[in-house]
């Protein structure tokens, strides 16, 4: 049975068709990436430009005269290793809880199969309809004196790592996954006497890599990313991020050193989706079908 598309083969064949066909074609393709790596292209060239010539109007689209010193500049002035370095302990730190945490409450609702499961589940996934702006007073209040221990926590990691570990989309995801594990591996790792623990350890884990992967960066880039709930829980300079960081220093240097700055701190999170695009495309499918 011949595949269905917009277009029939018919009309593709047709000289008119073909024309037709590529001129959209490379006019969506055209839009797209001026409208996605427009903005990148202006902060990457921006970083390059001199002050004048930055700040002049209209603005220029290649720069008249190449200044790389701007972004050694920005980073020695605004501290960027220092910010770097508090952003990648936050992030890996969040990491590391999401995996232990969000693994565990996912396997518990696929495979032990708890009392009230799904209601547990419907809950959780409730909370994604709910903006994460309005959580921010309560989980803010929360985290300044944290019930029964007592516990002001800001200005330290754990701020940033506990909010971060409820995360009902991550939850979804991995049980999404391991339902789509047959359900003979772990009877026959239960008859050769495994617990549930150890059929997670050495069974589930290992054939969940692509899931785990996609987890990770949406882990990491999470962190990364987020802006509103450090300004308010890291107000100590020496602790911030790298987003609040170079917000804080914005109105003491130069827009071109500023928008340097903004280019660095953006280069991590594009490498990391260049270099594992395959593994969060296969990871976000690989639970969709049951093979």
């Amino acid at each position: 049975m011949a595949e269905r598309t917009l277009i029939s083969p018919a009309q593709l064949g047709r000289p008119r068709g073909k024309v037709l066909y590529w001129t959209v074609f490379a006019v969506v393709v055209v839009v797209f990436v001026v409208v996605f790596l427009g903005p990148l292209y202006w902060m990457v060239t921006g970083g390059l430009k001199s002050t004048q010539e930055f700040a002049q109007s209209p603005p220029t689209l290649f720069p008249d005269s190449v200044h790389p010193e701007n972004y050694s500049s920005a980073w020695n002035v605004m501290d960027l290793a220092r910010l770097l370095f508090n952003t990648l302990y936050y992030a890996f730190g969040a990491l590391a809880f999401q995996l232990v945490f969000d693994v565990a409450a996912a396997y518990s609702l696929s495979k032990l199969r708890p009392v009230l499961g799904h209601a547990i589940l419907a809950m959780m996934l409730a909370t994604l309809m709910i903006p994460a702006t309005v959580l921010v007073v309560p989980q803010y209040l929360t985290v300044l004196d944290v019930p029964i221990v007592e516990r002001n926590l800001l200005n330290s990691p754990w701020v940033i790592w506990l909010p971060s570990v409820t995360n009902a989309f991550n939850i979804f995801l991995l049980k999404r996954f391991f339902d789509s594990i047959p359900r003979e591996l772990l009877d026959a790792a239960s008859i050769d006497g495994a617990s549930p623990l150890r059929a997670l350890r050495s069974v589930v884990l290992p054939v969940s890599r692509p899931i785990l992967g996609v987890v990770s960066i949406f882990a990491v880039v999470g962190v990364w990313k987020d802006f509103l709930w450090p300004m308010l829980t890291l107000p100590d300079p020496t602790r911030q991020t790298l987003n609040v960081g170079i917000y804080s220093l914005a109105g003491g240097v130069p827009e071109n050193w500023l928008v340097a700055a903004l280019a660095i701190a953006s280069a991590p999170t594009l490498i990391i989706f260049i270099v594992f695009q395959r593994n969060i495309m296969s990871g976000l499918t690989a639970g969709g079908l049951k093979g």
